[in-house]
């Protein structure tokens, strides 16, 4: 009888699962107090998150409850004075999940999420975090912890770049939530523009709705390379920027310069090699991270301070897409390779 016990229990003994809960303990205060409540969407249609391995037991990663709750315990447990906005977390990706090489692993991350403010004409588009990460087990042999934590990152960052953001001007129904990116893409003045309008746009916002800043014009240098916006006495340097438009054409800053922008059915690009988008060597301290397939960028125009910013020359680059809700970088997923 112990000998047959003991075969029934190895198998369980070999293969053993460990649970990995995100940990959502860090802080999410809303200095401004601004929210008066949080709904939390959960649209995924696979409620499991994933596992991968430590040794030989599978870790499987969770919420300590189902997302919806977990996440808006986490909200209140930091939010105890009501403000006046009612706030929407929609949960529209996690999944982490393990990809085994023949001496180590890469556990990886891809989540995203957005937040929406409620108001009397609908549902307000404030910020989004579409992203990949990955992990090797050449650095940590932990994977579930390490990306665990990265969830923690990601989505603190969401809920605190959400409070300081300012929602967009246009209102969408409840029953265009699932498909806001849609619904929202169709209302970009810059998508739908057959002409643009010349002059500079500070942030991606102003840059996909087509609004440039007011009063403001180009002026070049002696070779005709665009290198500060004047307004009056006021002189800005190009690279402050996020985009700007010159006789007709949009240009993007990255951080040796600036290069144009393109436009086809599937949305705003350029054409850059990693080299020219992240840099090995950044002076400025602004640390600046990559994931194929991702979503990361920003205003890298503002990175490096350089004099000598110019157009850049023309390489050969691959296309890489401008998010409209984040105004970051879309990579494709050999953009690692290019040189």
């Amino acid at each position: 009888m112990k000998k047959a016990l003991f075969f029934l229990l190895f198998p369980v003994l070999l293969f053993a699962q460990r649970i990995e809960t995100i940990d959502l303990s860090k802080s999410i205060k809303d200095s401004k107090n601004s929210i008066k409540s949080l709904t939390v969407i959960d649209q995924r249609t696979n409620q499991e998150i994933g596992m991968v391995m430590h040794h030989k037991d599978e870790v499987k990663i969770i919420f300590e409850n189902d997302a919806s709750k977990a996440i808006k315990d986490w909200f209140y447990k930091y939010n105890t004075v009501t403000g006046n906005s009612d706030m929407i977390f929609l949960l529209e990706n996690l999944t982490i999940s393990e990809d085994k090489k023949e001496k180590y692993s890469i556990g990886k991350l891809e989540l995203r999420a957005s937040t929406f403010i409620k108001k009397e004409d609908g549902y307000h588009f404030i910020d989004r975090k579409d992203t990949t990460a990955t992990v090797s087990s050449r650095t940590t042999p932990y994977l579930g912890q390490s990306l665990a934590r990265k969830v923690t990152l990601i989505l603190t960052d969401l809920f605190k770049e959400s409070y300081k953001a300012t929602p967009w001007e246009f209102g969408i129904s409840e029953n265009d939530l699932p498909n806001y990116t849609s619904v929202l893409k169709d209302k970009l003045s810059i998508l739908k523009a057959d002409e643009l309008k010349d002059g500079v746009y500070k942030d991606y916002y102003s840059f996909f709705t087509h609004n440039p800043e007011s009063g403001f014009t180009l002026q070049t240098n002696d070779k005709g390379v665009v290198t500060k916006a004047v307004k009056g006495d006021d002189k800005m340097a190009i690279r402050y920027f996020y985009a700007f438009v010159y006789k007709g054409t949009a240009y993007k800053n990255i951080p040796f310069g600036y290069t144009e922008v393109f436009k086809d059915e599937n949305g705003i690009f350029i054409e850059a090699t990693k080299a020219e988008l992240f840099p090995e060597t950044v002076t400025s301290g602004v640390t600046i991270g990559a994931a194929a397939g991702g979503l990361i960028g920003g205003a890298i125009g503002a990175v490096i301070d350089i004099s000598t910013s110019n157009k850049k020359k023309n390489t050969q680059g691959a296309k890489v897409y401008l998010d409209p809700f984040t105004g970051n970088y879309v990579l494709p997923e050999n953009f690692g390779k290019m040189k």
